[in-house]
């Protein structure tokens, strides 16, 4: 092949691509070398021209998202953001804040009158472990709907018709019933009370004198504020213990029973406001299981609630505490000799009536 051609001398079609030499022409630029970009070198600065005088001005420039990427990840897959879960905020159903209504209204504002009777039982050993007179007898009520807690002590000595045994004091109906059955002393006292009293008692709650005493002091005793000097108490804060309280509450002495029935109320009183006192919270397990030993009674546990919400309302505001009045009862002495008190029932009823009925 000839190497020496000139510029001008026209091709025959012999030549080789391979060994053809393009020689550039005198005007053209020379090209620039193509160069890569890497993402660690350096970005040269633009170079910066004059616009022209009547140019028009160059479009604003779009902003776009820079974003850095790694060389590793460019073969990585693209994981886009998972929706949030959507919180549910949906109000809770109509029938079932309804429902929760009903119960807690149940639970401490039910709609119906409860009447218990609380027998303070006179227990000696026996081979019965209820075997005793209801020395200490307390008609409550609680009204419908209203947390008020009604009392009404009745004297143990009170001459009436026991049911299946003729008359006698009413007293002696728990003991009657206990000797001939066991465990049917609390029906049988609530059966007396409705016979006489013309009154409906819904249930009974009985506790033996001896638990008393443990209860007390389990409680770590307890203070009665006396508004007057009596049962040789001083007047004002008297603290109790297990002894002390039960010869308080029984005391016959210096007094007559209608004095003992004022003061057993005031007891109880003074019981339920100490339950609120936060420094004998601790020992409440430990009364528990005492009073489980010595306290019977038939009040279902779903009335438990209302029954200690009205015990403390009626603690802080005031219990509605009544006896009966000495015009209300005749002493008599029956033919055995026996002083006991003969109800009249034309002054007893209007009282009884107003708080049972």
């Amino acid at each position: 092949m000839n190497d020496n051609l000139n510029d001008n001398q026209e091709l025959d079609g012999s030549e080789s691509r391979f060994n053809t030499i393009n020689k550039p022409s005198l005007g053209a630029q020379p090209q620039t070398p193509i160069v890569f970009e890497s993402w660690h070198d350096p970005q040269p600065e633009p170079v910066k021209t004059e616009a022209p005088i009547f140019a028009d001005p160059p479009p604003a420039p779009v902003e776009h998202e820079m974003r850095e990427v790694h060389p590793t990840a460019m073969n990585e897959p693209v994981i886009h953001p998972t929706p949030k879960q959507r919180i549910n905020t949906k109000k809770p159903s109509f029938w079932l804040v309804t429902v929760c209504l009903i119960l807690i209204f149940v639970f401490f504002f039910t709609p119906a009158r409860v009447t218990t009777l609380v027998l303070g039982i006179d227990w000696r050993p026996s081979d019965s472990p209820w075997l005793g007179r209801s020395d200490t007898m307390i008609l409550t009520t609680i009204p419908p709907v209203l947390p008020q807690v009604s009392m009404l002590s009745i004297p143990r000595d009170l001459w009436v018709t026991i049911p299946n045994h003729y008359d006698n004091r009413i007293n002696t109906a728990h003991y009657f019933a206990e000797l001939e059955n066991p465990g049917s002393g609390m029906q049988a006292a609530k059966e007396a009370v409705e016979a006489n009293f013309g009154i409906k008692v819904n249930y009974a709650v009985r506790v033996k004198f001896t638990g008393f005493v443990d209860i007390v002091d389990a409680f770590g005793g307890v203070t009665v504020n006396l508004p007057e000097a009596m049962s040789g108490l001083e007047a004002g804060p008297n603290h109790l213990d297990g002894k002390q309280a039960l010869a308080f509450v029984r005391d016959r002495k210096a007094s007559d029973d209608f004095f003992r029935q004022q003061r057993g109320q005031l007891f109880v009183a003074s019981a339920i406001k100490e339950v609120l006192n936060p420094l004998k919270w601790p020992r409440i397990p430990a009364v528990l299981a005492v009073a489980a030993a010595n306290i019977d009674t038939d009040l279902p546990i779903w009335l438990w609630p209302r029954t200690a919400y009205a015990l403390i309302f009626s603690s802080l505001k005031g219990f509605d505490a009544h006896t009966l009045d000495r015009t209300m009862i005749t002493p008599w002495v029956t033919d055995e000799g026996a002083q006991v008190l003969k109800p009249n029932w034309e002054l007893m009823n209007p009282l009884i009536d107003g708080l049972f009925k």
